[in-house]
């Protein structure tokens, strides 16, 4: 099972650390990547969870797995992702002098002050980003929070990877005859 995990944990991870090269290269080129990119990324990627379960249970359990196996599995694999995705966030983060932080702020202010936001709810929102900077300054914050990101949408990936699998009928293995 190690092997699964690493394998499609590194997969994952692959497509994770594009993602994020390809949205800073987009963005630093004036076009747009919304959340909702970044989420949509992180479940293609995570796609390799059902992959990587499957043929765990067809390859080296002969096509038949149980719930909690299929679960374990998938959460070694979305842990491993999760786990890339940290590292390489806070790579990016130091090669760009910890720049995010500062320019995610300054887009959030200029959002609100856009919409109309004054006075005493901008001065709110002001010290809430402040707050903000000063938590993301601090790797064990940071780190958990940037973990966070990722791994809650790995579990229900794995959650559902080992329920739709644990059924063989489902994607079914295919062995050679003979």
């Amino acid at each position: 099972m190690l092997r699964i995990v690493l394998t499609y944990g590194l997969i994952s991870g692959v497509v994770i650390v594009a993602s994020i090269i390809g949205a800073y290269l987009a963005s630093s080129s004036g076009l747009h990547t919304g959340a909702w990119f970044g989420y949509l990324i992180m479940l293609v990627a995570l796609s390799s969870i059902l992959v990587g379960v499957k043929q765990y249970r067809d390859q080296a359990l002969g096509g038949v797995i149980k719930f909690h196996t299929a679960l374990l599995a998938g959460l070694g694999i979305a842990a491993f992702a999760s786990i890339a995705y940290v590292l390489v966030w806070e790579v990016f983060l130091a090669l760009t002098h910890y720049a995010f932080i500062g320019r995610y702020i300054d887009a959030v202010l200029a959002a609100k002050r856009a919409a109309g936001v004054t006075g005493s709810a901008y001065a709110r929102l002001v010290a809430r980003t402040e707050d903000l900077r000063r938590q993301y300054a601090d790797p064990l914050v940071r780190v958990p929070m940037t973990f966070v990101e990722i791994f809650p949408a790995g579990l229900l990936i794995a959650l559902v990877s080992a329920a739709l699998l644990r059924n063989p009928r489902f994607l079914p293995a295919r062995f050679p005859p003979g």
